[in-house]
């Protein structure tokens, strides 16, 4: 009789466990990077797209997402304030987000190479963040597990 009370509650350990780990998976936020590299403002809005159906998705099934788009190359142009043909867009996506996370990020390299190029300052929108190099970043957040789309 004792083995069988053993493996019984053995067997219901196991079950916690199993239960308490489909528990903490589900607990996970979901997150992707998105890369922007085009000068494109369809691009970006089928990026912009993809960031908001995943928002709505997941907030429909009440779980977190965290999104990254990552925008270097001719791609920058998508977040400076001065040629930014989405900069209102970007911004109400930013509003309705919480409380999953959408983050902007601007490659630095291509900012100081414009501005070089351009010989003046260039301003980027209030909702990205400068990271020093948009591929790196991008890199960085796959090794983090975040699934990666290209629009």
């Amino acid at each position: 009789m004792p083995t069988l009370f053993r493996s019984l509650l053995l067997a219901v350990a196991v079950g916690l466990c199993a239960a308490a780990g489909a528990l903490a998976q589900a607990g996970k936020p979901h997150r992707v990077v998105i890369q922007v590299d085009q000068n494109d403002p369809a691009v970006m809005n089928l990026a912009l797209n993809n960031a908001r159906n995943l928002l709505d998705y997941y907030r429909a099934k009440n779980e977190d997402v965290d999104i990254e788009i990552v925008a270097y190359g001719p791609g920058l142009h998508m977040l400076r304030d001065d040629t930014s043909p989405v900069k209102d867009r970007i911004k109400e996506l930013a509003a309705v987000s919480f409380p999953s996370k959408i983050a902007f990020d601007a490659c630095n390299n291509t900012k100081e190479g414009m501005e070089k190029r351009e010989g003046h300052p260039i301003t980027i929108i209030p909702q990205a963040t400068i990271v020093p190099a948009g591929v790196v970043r991008i890199l960085e957040l796959e090794e983090q597990g975040y699934g990666y789309v290209k629009p």
